[in-house]
């Protein structure tokens, strides 16, 4: 993934900081099908990822606890409402999940279903930003306490 390699050129971060703010500097320089790439690295809101155990099921897993204990009407609307983005959109929906219960990630769904395409593609990034941000304090977190 593009970003990743830049990331990985941009080295050494020497706080905090300047990594997150490299992040998401990186983040807004690349192209489009950049982010669609890195989009399709996440499951649909409400599923799991494939690879089960790896660090990123985890944090997906926790990130996405409101999806997964969503009654099972929640369930099947989350998932009519993803193929009905991914229709209009051609592309993953992507929220910053952390936090938020079905019902706000029903909503959030059904009121970004209105946008036009580059607009919802802007979002969409911007909340894939948001989810890297949280990602990196935690690795760093977890890197600390190691």
């Amino acid at each position: 993934m593009r970003w990743a390699r830049l990331m990985a050129a941009l080295r050494p971060y020497c706080t905090t900081t300047a990594l997150t703010d490299a992040a998401a500097d990186v983040w807004r320089a690349l192209a489009p099908q950049d982010w669609l790439q890195a989009f399709e690295a996440h499951p649909r809101i409400g599923a799991s990822l494939t690879a089960p155990g790896s660090r990123a099921a985890t944090w997906s897993t926790n990130e996405q606890a409101g999806a997964a204990a969503a009654a099972a009407d929640e369930k099947r609307e989350l998932e009519r409402l993803n193929d009905e983005y991914e229709a209009r959109f051609g592309h993953r929906f992507i929220v910053c999940a952390s936090g938020l219960s079905a019902d706000e990630m029903l909503s959030r769904l059904r009121s970004r279903m209105i946008g036009s395409a580059a607009d919802e593609l802007a979002t969409a990034a911007a909340e894939q930003a948001k989810i890297t941000g949280l990602r990196l304090h935690k690795l760093l977190a977890e890197l600390a306490e190691a």
